[in-house]
């Protein structure tokens, strides 16, 4: 069994039928994607109608399939479809401001600086969706079509097909990475560190949601309002996430009102990173010979930087481990708080990637309030899609040269509340849990990390690992959504 979280939820009748299916699966059962980023500055009147008989985007609702499709719109690509700047106004600011604004790009890291102080790739980021005001790219994004097959071969055929469709409307791929959720001979998927990947996902709640396991009541640790992903539906303030909403208008062009533009859609965020495999073992295993312990090698510094081991189950302190569950009886226990297991960090570093990511009850300063931060750090879940890119680092250990890495998507209904604020208040912030001048020792620049122990702390220096190459916010449309767009004149 992949170690991978399981779904244990799914959308009532009517939602699923205008959700696309991207948001209740990470299509598991289809190991091999494509993701194309799609130019359409110079499309043909009704090019969207042709993609999506050639790959029509997959409904919530379906069956497991040979095949499925998901289909993504920048700001840029919404006006390249007829959308006006007043109806662009509707969406969220940071969308139609785009990823590479000057404040967002503050606000992600996004910035250059010298050798490490950077986490952008060498030359800067290739593609954006280029929106007004933003800092430009050389390539330019209006959609993101990614295409699911069960296998290499019926992927190609069908990448072909699509790409001769595109062709046909003067539609092309700007740029297109090919996916993978290849498994180990455990059946674990692996991201490129090495490390088992997938393992804590949101599990949305409300009265559109249906829960494999107990009910409507939300998950104790991991329950998250469906609206906090899916416009239209109660959010974390109890309120139906507002998305945009777009004037209707008849054959005179009298106003008959408006169309819920947003409903069963949401924003995805995608952010294409590279992975320096070779410097991040180099890194670990440098600290670790600083260290002068001869018990701690790299392994040990690596699963400190994560938090976990790298077969997934938490750190905790005397080298102990949760038990397994029985729904994932090969995979590590997920429903924990940090305040009751670790709260000082001796196991799991306090300032680690899966509690900088996520800190749970972590940031708690007593028992009491526990509770309560849990509820809080559950206002910033993301759900989360992405996949690896690349070929797998080479068991030897050395340094091949080639690109690989990890296309981040993950969906939110609140780009500000969510994925900027986890970004920049948890995974960049140097004083983050009492922690000084410290950030994430896998996603952020080089700098120093701190392992606690008793009565002493480790603390040594990691490079920068992960890089930034080209990323946006996208607007992933619910199915009405997606024929009103392509019934625009």
């Amino acid at each position: 069994m992949p170690v991978v979280a399981p779904p244990g939820w799914s959308l009532e009748a009517r939602t699923a039928r205008d959700t696309q299916g991207f948001v209740v699966s990470p299509f598991a059962h289809l190991p091999v994607a494509v993701a194309l980023f799609l130019d359409a500055g110079k499309a043909r009147r009704g090019w969207l109608r042709a993609v999506r008989q050639a790959a029509p985007a997959t409904r919530a609702d379906g069956q497991q399939q040979g095949r499925s499709a998901a289909i993504a719109f920048t700001a840029t690509g919404l006006a390249a479809l007829g959308l006006g700047e007043a109806e662009l106004r509707g969406f969220e600011r940071p969308f139609w401001e785009g990823m590479h604004h000057p404040d967002r790009r503050r606000r992600l890291g996004d910035l250059p600086g010298d050798g490490g102080a950077t986490t952008l790739v060498e030359g800067g980021p290739r593609w954006s969706g280029n929106p007004k005001g933003a800092d430009p790219t050389p390539l330019t994004v209006h959609a993101l079509l990614v295409l699911y097959a069960a296998d290499a071969a019926d992927l190609d055929a069908w990448r072909v097909e699509v790409e001769s469709v595109l062709d046909a409307q003067s539609v092309s791929a700007a740029c297109e990475l090919p996916l993978s959720l290849r498994f180990d001979r455990h059946g674990v998927a692996r991201e490129h560190f090495g490390f088992a990947d997938g393992l804590s996902q949101p599990i949305p709640y409300g009265d559109a949601v249906r829960r494999k396991d107990s009910g409507p009541q939300p998950d104790p640790w991991h329950g998250v309002p469906l609206g906090d992903f899916l416009f239209g539906h109660p959010n974390s303030h109890n309120e139906p996430s507002p998305g945009p909403a777009v004037e209707e208008k008849s054959a005179a062009g009298d106003a008959t009102g408006f169309f819920d533009l947003g409903r069963n859609g949401s924003y995805l965020v995608v952010r294409e990173l590279h992975q320096d495999v070779a410097a991040f073992w180099r890194s670990m295993e440098a600290a670790a010979a600083a260290l002068g312990d001869p018990t701690k090698d790299g392994r040990w510094v690596a699963e400190r930087a994560v938090g976990r081991e790298m077969d997934g189950d938490l750190l905790l302190p005397g080298g102990k481990t949760l038990p397994r569950v029985p729904y994932a009886p090969h995979g590590p226990d997920n429903a924990f708080g940090f305040r009751a297991t670790d709260r000082h960090g001796f196991g799991c570093p306090v300032g680690s990637h899966v509690r900088r990511s996520n800190p749970r009850d972590g940031l708690a300063p007593d028992d009491e309030s526990a509770p309560d931060l849990l509820k809080s750090a559950n206002n910033h879940r993301l759900l989360r899609r992405g996949r690896k890119f690349g070929d797998d680092f080479p068991a030897d250990g050395q340094d091949d040269g080639k690109t690989r890495g990890l296309l981040f998507m993950a969906l939110n209904t609140d780009i500000t509340r969510q994925f900027e604020f986890v970004q920049q208040t948890w995974i960049l912030n140097r004083a983050f849990a009492t922690l000084q001048g410290e950030t994430d020792p896998l996603c952020g620049p080089a700098g120093p990390f701190t392992v606690p122990d008793d009565p002493l702390r480790w603390r040594f220096g990691v490079e920068t690992f992960i890089r930034f190459a080209g990323g946006e916010y996208f607007f992933l449309p619910g199915m009405a959504a997606l024929d009103w767009l392509e019934a625009r004149p």
